[in-house]
């Protein structure tokens, strides 16, 4: 158990530090030469990247480099730690086993969340993105069926709503959601992911509550 311990500690630390590439910074950057964490909403993800560059080929550029942030690291410890394939539901492998992905998953969305190189780079250390992206990569790495989950309840959400906002605080609720629905063993996990997403929108969900959002066009 020890053993798996610090696995889970080492791979969620290199999984951090993946996560923590700010993509969206480099490619606005190269795009405009514009700081993103002081232009548009400050936040370093894609549609930041839309907003300042203007373009949504950049902002598909940064989804994918977001996603892959995530995909990544949690793929390479299945393949690696537990030879598991890669986009199968994590649900049937034993407990031990899934310690180190859930904790490359945590790792990757924690590092894109409050990314340590942008830290040493600004000199404060506070929260630079959501981890929507990167969560999402790295949830197609760990168990599709709970990428599905995510996506199909923001995409319904926001289609009736019309708030992009209440479709990213539907898709944080229907992580445990899923998990329960599914009896995966693995649901103390996805409380905890979904919480951590929902931290990273509390602040926006309770200005839409009163009111302070906007509805997208249609």
């Amino acid at each position: 158990m020890a053993t798996v311990i610090a696995t889970s500690v080492l791979v969620g630390v290199l999984a951090y530090l993946a996560g923590s590439i700010p993509s969206a910074y480099i490619i606005a950057k190269h795009a405009t030469g514009k700081d993103i964490t002081r232009s548009g909403s400050g936040n370093v993800g894609a549609m930041n990247v839309r907003r300042i560059t203007g373009s949504w080929g950049w902002f598909v550029v940064t989804v994918i480099a977001d996603m892959s942030k995530g995909f990544i690291p949690v793929a390479v410890t299945r393949l690696v730690l537990s030879r598991a394939p890669i986009c199968l539901p994590s649900g049937g492998l034993p407990f031990l086993e899934l310690l180190p992905i859930q904790a490359a998953v945590a790792g990757a969305v924690l590092g894109h969340s409050y990314s340590l190189y942008l830290a040493m780079m600004r000199g404060v250390f506070t929260r630079t993105g959501k981890g929507l992206a990167t969560g999402a990569g790295a949830l197609l790495a760990y168990d599709w069926r709970y990428l599905i989950a995510v996506v199909g309840a923001a995409c319904l959400v926001i289609l009736l709503t019309r708030y992009r906002l209440a479709g990213q605080v539907a898709a944080a609720a229907a992580l445990p959601l899923a998990s329960w629905v599914l009896s995966s063993p693995d649901w103390p996990f996805a409380v905890l992911m979904g919480v951590l997403v929902y931290l990273g929108h509390h602040k926006e969900f309770v200005g839409l509550l009163r009111g302070r959002e906007h509805k997208l066009r249609v």
